[in-house]
């Protein structure tokens, strides 16, 4: 499978959840953003409503981003629908919506070039959660231009298994041994581990030298986007897409 960035073989700035550092996060205006910043792709977060849409939403309770209550997979589409997604972070956003996947690939699916669709099944699990966005990226023939990832290694694997051409990447908080063979077993593109865990030269040439790219996460430091930038990475996910664009400029 080939890699994903372009022939310039530059990093790719990801934002993470949209611009979130100068939006609400996974709203549409976070999205825009981002993309008006000039980001390489858009990674945002995918759980179920109760009536099983896949709803773009980072929390498993809509408390923190949204202006109403409960875990989202008891509320149906239409009750997220009314809650306010934006005035949490300042009035300006007031009356934001919570996405479904479906109008985010819908919108934007001429205008971005990678969508970094992270499953939030860490916890709670969906029955047919990956079904569900599978189907919607093959509604729109997305399939080169998504990866799905996940902290739950079982259902990357469930998505290979439902569609082998799929990328996948295995989102992970804590030290792993040689981790590249740990992608391996799971068929994984790509690996998306907590930028922490880069620092050693080693661990970076491993995943070198087994062709294994790298997406770290939330890499909001101006000194660890320029050191992981200068390693060639594949991809940096960082919250401050516009001071990335800077340094990769």
């Amino acid at each position: 499978m080939i890699t994903i960035r372009g022939p310039e073989n530059r990093t790719l700035n990801i934002a993470h959840r949209g611009a979130s550092s100068l939006a609400p996060e996974n709203t549409f205006a976070a999205f825009d953003l981002a993309l008006e910043i000039g980001a390489d792709g858009l990674e945002f977060d995918v759980q179920l409503s109760k009536d099983n849409i896949p709803v773009v939403i980072h929390d498993e309770s809509a408390e923190r981003t949204t202006s109403g209550a409960g875990p989202v997979k008891e509320l149906t589409l239409a009750e997220l629908k009314t809650f306010d997604a934006g005035s949490w972070f300042t009035s300006e956003f007031k009356g934001a919506a919570v996405p479904t996947l479906e109008e985010v690939l819908t919108t934007y699916k001429d205008s971005c070039p990678l969508f970094d669709i992270e499953l939030k099944n860490r916890f709670t699990t969906y029955p047919g959660l990956e079904e569900a966005v599978l189907k919607q990226i093959a509604t729109y023939s997305l399939e080169e231009k998504v990866i799905i990832s996940s902290f739950n290694a079982e259902s990357l694997v469930n998505c290979r298994r439902l569609n082998p051409s799929i990328r996948t990447g295995i989102i992970y908080l804590e030290e792993i041994k040689e981790p590249w063979h740990y992608a391996r077993f799971l068929g994984c593109y790509s690996v998306h581990p907590l930028f922490y865990y880069l620092q050693d030269p080693d661990l970076l040439a491993g995943f070198r030298a087994h062709s294994i790219p790298l997406y770290p996460w939330a890499v909001n430091d101006p000194e660890q986007m320029k050191y992981l930038a200068s390693e060639n990475i594949e991809a940096i996910i960082t919250d401050f897409p516009q001071e990335l664009k800077k340094i990769l400029q």
